[in-house]
């Protein structure tokens, strides 16, 4: 099979630039691994348009193919514990990064980056949830184990529009947690209602009045984006609150002060889904697919489109006038 054609979104460097486009490509043009996966569906992450720009800080080596995610059925495979047509799923892993992805009628991965989806849940709910649903229920489980547990809890969720922000407000909804404040920076009231979202602020209205410390507005901290936003964020947090970092949309930089940490005694640290192992992944998804219903996909999912399709949507994921989640149907 190692001769077999298919096509898939190429990025490339020419001429000092970075150009993507969709290719017909072949399978030993593929990274190494022993199992070959026909691809149903992706999903375009943030780190999916960085990738398809120069300077993005995402690819090192080219030509390659992006796709942090994708779902899809075994169609060959050596690796112990899988078998040819079993439906699954990859996130992470340096998937789409370091290691050719999931924008392409085939992958090619090691075994151990594979996750069988749970019985009751189809491949583009799957690739639905994909990094975004696990990012998210990785912040949320941490939060629980530092005291999130009280269903009336202030919370508060950065780049609510995202990916990851909207995940992240459909699980909390779901494990029954109501006081629920979205922040976006967008025009995106109605999307963010559709959702369930009962308290909308601004970035613009987060940002006024900052100071080393403040009126203690939320309890826990989900934020998505990072940079000055962070800044203004760390001194409204409620005494023995905590923040889960898992994005930089708004920069990879921040200035604060202790107080916050030794006169309330918040707790701040970073997620990330990249390099779970195979157990930690698989309870995750257990998790998830407990939480997910039909309804939950349907106001999440902006938009479904072909390969051809990812670069309009990356460039409104660059550009920042994105909502939800965009699913790539590759078939």
């Amino acid at each position: 099979m190692s001769d077999k054609i298919f096509k898939a979104l190429i990025v490339d460097e020419q001429d000092d630039s970075v150009i993507s486009s969709v290719k017909e490509w072949s399978v030993d043009r593929l990274s190494e691994g022993d199992t070959l996966v026909e691809v149903d569906y992706s999903a375009i992450n943030y780190k999916d348009a960085l990738a398809t720009i120069k300077n993005g800080g995402v690819i090192r080596s080219y030509p390659m193919i992006p796709g942090i995610d994708f779902s899809g059925t075994i169609i060959e495979t050596t690796h112990d514990g899988l078998k040819v047509g079993d439906k699954v799923v990859v996130t992470g892993q340096g998937t789409g990064v370091s290691h050719t992805g999931g924008f392409s009628e085939i992958a090619r991965v090691p075994g151990e980056w594979i996750q069988v989806v749970p019985q009751e849940m189809d491949l583009k709910v799957a690739a639905f949830v994909g990094t975004a649903g696990i990012t998210a229920a990785q912040a949320i489980h941490r939060l629980e184990s530092i005291g999130l547990n009280d269903k009336e809890a202030s919370i508060l969720i950065t780049g609510a529009t995202g990916g990851v922000g909207s995940m992240a407000i459909n699980l909390l909804k779901a494990h029954g947690f109501t006081n629920i404040t979205a922040l976006s920076r967008k025009n995106s009231t109605d999307y963010l209602e559709t959702l369930g979202v009962q308290h909308i602020i601004s970035t613009d209205e987060m940002l006024e009045n900052t100071r080393p410390l403040q009126k203690q507005e939320f309890d826990y901290v989900i934020d998505t984006i990072g940079g000055v936003t962070l800044e203004a964020i760390l001194p409204k947090i409620s005494y023995g609150g905590g923040i889960a970092l898992c994005g930089n949309a708004s920069g990879i930089k921040f200035n604060t002060t202790v107080l916050p940490f030794i006169l309330r005694g918040i707790t701040m640290f970073g997620i990330d889904s990249v390099q779970l192992t195979s157990d930690e992944k698989k309870e995750l998804w257990q998790t998830i697919n407990q939480s997910i219903t039909k309804e939950m996909v349907d106001s999440t999912i902006s938009n479904e489109v072909s390969l051809e399709g990812i670069l309009s949507v990356t460039k409104q994921l660059l550009e920042g006038t994105h909502s939800g989640r965009t699913i790539v149907s590759i078939k």
